[in-house]
């Protein structure tokens, strides 16, 4: 994932999460927003309850390599927020990409 493929400010993570459309399951909460950039940005957010810095990083790093996998970056205009939730760690990784496979597929539609 590029860098100009992330949403990085404080700002927009908040005006995302606030006024964006919201789905959930048991790994993944995404925030949704449309944009005017003509590319879509991810952002991504790990708590701290998740475990050290060290296990929040590979947490972002699997998540962004989903994203990379599931997402064409010039295809929508949207910004997406991705919470993730404890049950992650439950999971592997091909089980969390179907979870969020899932989840993007049906903000596609919408």
């Amino acid at each position: 994932m590029k860098k100009t493929n992330r949403v990085t400010a404080n700002n927009d993570f908040a005006k995302i999460v606030k006024t964006g459309m919201t789905k959930k399951n048991e790994s993944f909460t995404i925030h949704v927003l449309a944009n005017e950039l003509k590319k879509t940005r991810i952002g991504i957010s790990v708590s701290s309850r998740l475990g050290s810095a060290i296990k929040r990083n590979k947490i972002k790093r699997q998540v962004r390599a989903m994203c990379d996998a599931l997402i064409d970056y010039n295809f929508l205009s949207v910004d997406i927020v991705i919470v993730v939730k404890k049950q992650f760690m439950l999971n592997d990784f091909w089980q969390n990409k179907e979870l969020l496979q899932f989840l993007l597929t049906l903000k596609r539609g919408t």
